[in-house]
């Protein structure tokens, strides 16, 4: 062994020396880095479209739950929430139920008329829910897309 350190000493030298650590390091850690960064431009991308379909189900509600008029108002209700969101393919329904002020059901149907509650007014329950889809920008094996977000609004409007 001693020999051959004598016999070949830029074998040596180069097998003490650290030189190129750092590209060999690096050449190992950026393609993991750079899949760090995709993903969390994939989770700020899904984040962002949550919040514009949960804000787009609460613009439609309080536009239905400003009066009685309104809240008759289906297509105008779809209207604002969609118009909410207007770089997302939102779809939004609405739906309606009924209660007596008073936590009694009504006799008439799921939406009360004003002489179902004899003790108490009348509340509109009023449900906005909304959902969009979202197509992953890279596909990953076993997952799937697009993926459906969700939003939904529920309010109380007291008829008079």
């Amino acid at each position: 062994m001693h020999d051959m350190r004598l016999k070949y000493p830029f074998l040596t030298r180069l097998l003490r020396s650290d030189s190129g650590g750092a590209m060999v390091e690096t050449a190992l850690t950026l393609p993991l880095l750079f899949v760090m960064l995709l993903g969390a431009g994939e989770f700020g991308r899904i984040a962002y479209t949550a919040i514009e379909v949960s804000s787009a189900a609460r613009a439609g509600v309080s536009y239905g739950a400003q009066s009685t008029t309104t809240v008759t108002d289906s297509a105008g209700i779809q209207k604002v929430a969609t118009d909410d969101a207007p770089d997302l393919n939102l779809t939004a329904t609405v739906g309606k139920s009924g209660i007596c002020a008073d936590n009694t059901s009504c006799t008439s149907g799921p939406v009360c008329k004003n002489t179902d509650c004899t003790s108490s007014q009348v509340e509109t329950i009023l449900t906005v829910t909304t959902s969009a889809s979202i197509t992953p920008m890279i596909t990953v094996p076993g997952m799937k897309g697009p993926y459906t977000v969700t939003g939904r609004a529920v309010q109380k409007v007291l008829k008079n």
